[in-house]
C-alpha cells in the first residue's frame, strides 16, 4: 500500500511518498521532495496569492503529480494541506482549481491548531524512531513562512496546548526587516512584533522541560550551525544546538547580506532570502525558556499527513 503527503506553506512545497505492507507494519520513505516557491510573496501587503506565485507553485505540483502517478498511488490515499498563506487570501478558488486539476484532489486548508498537532505528531514519532529521547513537557515549534506553530504536550501522554501565531519567515521580512541586512530600527520593530504574538500564545514556556524545533529555518540553522559542506538530513535530524549558540547564530544571519547568507554551502539559496527573520523568531522564543538546547526533528507536519494519507485513506477528492 502506497500514500502520498503534500504540505503546501507560504515558502515551500513538500512531497512525501510512502509505503507499507499493511495499515500497521512499519512504513517505509520512498521519496522526499522540497520546492521553494514563495505561495505567500505579497499576501501579508496585497492580500492574494499573485499569478506569479501561483505559476512557480503549479510547476512544482505537476513535477509532483507525476511521480504521484508513477508511484502507482490512488487519489483516496492523497493528501495535500494548505497552511498560513492559504489561510490569509481572497483568491484561493485559483489555487484550489489549479490544484485539482493537477492532482486531482483538493488542498485543505487546515486551521492553524490542527497544523501545529500534525507536526507534534510527526516530530515525536520520527524522533522514537532514531531512538532520540525526549522529555516531557515538551515544546514543538514549527516556524513557516506565514505563522508560526506551538505544540505543548507529553511525548507519551499526547498534545496538550496548540496554537499558531501569525509571525513567519517571509511575512515578517517582507513586514517590518526589508533592509540587506536588516537595520537596527528594523530589527527593533520585529524584535516587538514577535514579543507581543509570543506574549498572546498561552503557552506556558516556564512548563517545558524539551524544545524541539521542525521544518525549514530550524533545520537549515541547524545545518549552518554544524558547519555541514553540503545538506545532510541525517545528520541534522536528532542534533541538538545549545541556546546561546543559537542565540549567536540568529545575530549572525540577522547581519548578514542575502549575498553572504548564499555562500553557506548548506543554505538552500532561496532560504537565504528570508532565513534571518525566522532565526529571529526562534532567538525571541529561546529567551522565554529555560532549556539547554534546541532539538532539531526532520520529521514535522509533512510526515503526520503522509501516515493519515496511508492510514485513513486519504480525504475527499472534490
Amino acid at each position: 500500500m502506497r500514500a502520498a503527503g503534500i504540505d503546501c506553506g507560504t515558502n515551500s512545497v513538500r512531497l512525501l511518498v510512502i509505503e507499507a505492507d499493511t495499515p500497521q507494519g512499519p512504513v517505509r520513505e520512498l521519496t522526499r521532495q522540497l520546492r521553494l516557491v514563495r505561495l505567500g510573496e505579497g499576501v501579508d501587503a496585497t492580500g492574494e496569492f499573485s499569478r506569479a506565485a501561483l505559476a512557480r507553485t503549479f510547476a512544482a505540483l505537476d513535477e509532483y503529480a507525476a511521480i504521484i502517478r508513477e508511484a502507482g498511488i490512488a487519489p483516496e490515499h492523497l493528501r495535500m494541506v494548505a497552511t498560513s498563506a492559504a489561510r490569509d487570501v481572497r483568491n484561493l478558488e485559483a489555487f484550489t482549481e489549479g490544484v485539482r486539476a493537477r492532482l486531482g484532489v483538493a488542498p485543505e486548508v487546515i486551521p492553524g491548531r490542527q497544523e501545529a498537532a500534525l507536526s507534534f505528531a510527526g516530530a515525536l514519532t520520527g524522533l522514537r524512531a532514531a531512538g532520540v529521547g525526549v522529555t516531557g513537557p515538551v515544546l514543538v515549534t514549527d516556524v513557516g513562512g506565514g505563522s508560526t506553530e506551538f505544540a505543548l504536550g507529553d511525548p507519551d501522554g499526547g498534545l496538550g496546548r496548540a496554537v499558531s501565531l501569525d509571525i513567519g519567515s517571509v511575512r515578517l521580512r517582507e513586514r517590518s526587516m526589508p533592509g540587506d541586512p536588516p537595520g537596527a530600527d528594523e530589527l527593533a520593530a520585529t524584535r516587538a512584533i514577535i514579543d507581543a504574538a509570543l506574549d498572546t500564545s498561552g503557552i506556558d514556556f516556564a512548563s517545558v522541560r524539551d524544545w524541539v524545533g521542525v521544518a525549514g529555518t530550524v533545520t537549515s540553522l541547524m545545518a549552518a550551525h554544524l558547519e555541514l559542506a553540503a545538506y545532510d538530513r541525517d545528520r541534522v535530524h536528532g542534533a541538538r544546538m545549545e541556546l546561546p549558540a543559537l542565540q549567536r547564530l540568529a545575530e549572525r544571519f540577522c547581519a548578514s547580506t542575502v549575498a553572504e547568507l548564499r555562500d553557506i554551502p548548506s543554505l538552500h539559496p532561496q532560504r537565504a532570502e528570508v532565513i534571518s527573520a525566522g532565526a529571529l523568531i526562534l532567538e525571541r522564543i529561546s529567551r522565554r525558556l529555560s532549556v539547554p538546547t534546541l532539538l532539531v526533528s526532520e520529521t514535522d507536519i509533512l510526515d503526520g499527513v503522509a501516515d493519515s494519507a496511508l492510514h485513513a485513506g486519504g480525504r475527499a477528492t472534490s
